[in-house]
């Protein structure tokens, strides 16, 4: 298929399949735990603020970038952003659009394979007769694998190898295959999710019972729309909101570049970016807010949210709460439920592979099917190490340096070649090109100085996290003439293994100083395989622009 001529076929396809792209495992894993993590009501003030002065006009400036360079021929980062800035750099910082998907869909596909199984099992009735103990240990054994033939976690690498075989057939489809998916999808992800906001919503206190009597739903929704407006002083609140208006919006990724390039230049990039935006925005501050905290309250209570909210409750506890509502339902909550994150997951993993399909096919005349392919194939080989070293830190190698270092990397470097290089002039009237809708001329000066600012704050505050994120105590020790603590989970202290090593060090017991020895060379492995992953793109763009530069 001549990539010339690929097309999306309607605006409504468009529109769903960058909403898709954006709508996520993170809408409704993630965004629930930041929220009850950093204040409820308090996370909520700052996190519209910086969706509105860094994630819409990050959209806008993604979708415009990835027009301009698709006019140009190109589909992919290296190239787009090349097309935009003289300088061979920015080709080369493009490579983190290919990079960071390739490396995120790897683990985000084992993710995906999650609540796939999960759906099934409930449909099934495998956790009707288990407490809610024994369905958080069916996680655990599921994710930390417990081994069996071979040593190979049998489930988890058969639905983590379907998941990758789905995928990578609607790939081969093109744009098409994407958008079809984006059209079922996105609604029946949206209907699933009403059903169970209503559900939520309905529980009040009807759930309290000498089991459950701290249950009220009412007091997780309070918690999450009450602020607490003495915390906004707090930098951790705002650094937790900017970074997830990042994931929430799949930004500093490279995809919505893909997903524009392919866009007419009589499109209405402004409207359509700002109605992908928005529509993120429902699915994630109304429903991803609607359905754990009030029914995980309407159960145990809202001291019970603050303590223990967390990436795992999905899996760990909302099974056991979906059994509470009785054998039919329950199975339908489940499928409803985990349906829902599969049709999050699979929209967004979808537009990890159009980065790479699309420079494959551009610098080296690839097919479609081709593309789609070996996609697959560089997913499962670059997955398979998350399954089977999942507990000693491969995973989580993967999400910190691909799924959040590079995002923040990449943003800024695109941020500032749009505003600075290409020029703010020139790149606003790309954005407002064909446009409907006019964008206020406020942005204009948002898109140019506050954005990159608000990214170089997010970088800082991954770079030299404080101890404990208490910030305010810390620029205090600063200026007294003390010393900066970091925090373990800084990015300097993560480069050093820090936390790691002093635990080695105190260890004595030897089953301990054994794991932790192989999680300090697993958590080595993961980073030397991303850097082999990073180098290895380097080279197609370098091998890609000689060709280029012959053929000229």
């Amino acid at each position: 298929m001549d990539v010339q001529k690929e097309q999306w076929g309607s605006r409504l396809g468009l529109i769903l399949a960058m909403a898709g792209n954006s709508v996520g495992l993170g809408n409704f894993l993630r965004f629930p735990v930041q929220a009850v993590q950093n204040g409820g009501g308090t996370f909520i003030i700052p996190y519209l603020i910086c969706f509105v002065l860094m994630g819409l006009p990050l959209l806008w400036i993604e979708w415009s970038m990835g027009r301009f360079g698709g006019r140009k021929g190109h589909h992919s980062t290296p190239f787009i952003l090349g097309s935009m800035g003289k300088a061979s750099l920015w080709k080369y910082l493009g490579v983190f659009g290919i990079f960071t998907n390739l490396a995120v869909a790897a683990y985000y596909c084992y993710i995906e394979s999650w609540t796939l199984s999960y759906a099934l099992h409930s449909l099934m009735g495998t956790f009707q007769s288990l407490s809610q103990s024994e369905i958080a240990q069916y996680f655990n054994t599921y994710v930390l694998m417990g081994t069996s033939f071979l040593g190979i976690p049998n489930e988890a690498l058969l639905f983590f190898i379907i998941c990758i075989l789905i995928n990578t057939f609607i790939l081969s489809k093109g744009l098409s295959g994407i958008e079809k998916v984006a059209k079922i999808g996105m609604p029946l992800l949206i209907l699933f999710g009403i059903f169970l906001a209503i559900r939520g919503l309905t529980l009040g206190t009807s759930a309290a019972s000498a089991e459950f009597p701290l249950a009220n739903a009412w007091d997780g929704l309070n918690y999450l729309w009450t602020p607490d407006y003495s915390s906004l002083y707090s930098p951790k609140v705002w650094l937790a909101a900017a970074g997830q208006i990042f994931f929430t919006l799949s930004v500093g990724m490279g995809t919505i570049h893909c997903y524009a390039a392919y866009l007419d230049s009589k499109d209405d990039i402004a409207l359509n970016s700002t109605s992908a935006g928005f529509t993120n925005e429902f699915v994630e501050v109304v429903l991803g807010s609607l359905i754990v905290i009030p029914i995980a309250a309407g159960y145990f209570g809202l001291d019970w949210i603050i303590e223990n909210m967390s990436f795992g409750t999905a899996f760990q506890t909302m099974p056991f709460l979906f059994n509470q509502w009785g054998t039919v339902l329950a199975a339908f909550a489940g499928v409803f439920w985990f349906g829902l994150l599969f049709f999050a997951g699979i929209t967004s993993s979808l537009a990890m592979g159009t980065p790479w399909i699309g420079f494959m096919r551009d610098e080296f005349g690839w097919s479609a099917n081709k593309g789609a392919y070996s996609f697959g194939f560089l997913t499962f080989c670059l997955g398979l190490p998350c399954i089977l070293f999942y507990q000693y830190g491969f995973f989580d190698q993967y999400d910190y340096w691909a799924g959040t270092v590079s995002l923040v990397v990449f943003a800024l470097a695109e941020t500032i070649l749009f505003s600075w290089f290409f020029g703010i002039g020139p790149g606003w009237k790309e954005i407002n090109l064909g446009a409907d809708m006019k964008i206020p001329g406020f942005f204009k000066w948002v898109i140019k100085y506050v954005t990159p600012a608000l990214l170089v704050a997010v970088f800082l505050g991954a770079l030299i996290t404080p101890e404990g994120n208490l910030w305010i105590e810390a620029f205090s020790s600063l200026l007294n003439g003390g010393i900066w603590p970091l925090d373990n989970n800084s990015l300097i202290l993560q480069i050093s293994n820090t936390k790691l090593l002093e635990d080695l060090a105190g260890s004595t017991d030897p089953g301990r100083t054994d794991f932790l020895e192989k999680q300090i060379f697993y958590t080595n492995m993961a980073r030397l395989v991303l850097l082999s992953l990073f180098l290895f793109i380097c080279t197609l763009v370098f091998i890609a622009h000689k060709k280029r530069k012959n053929a000229n």
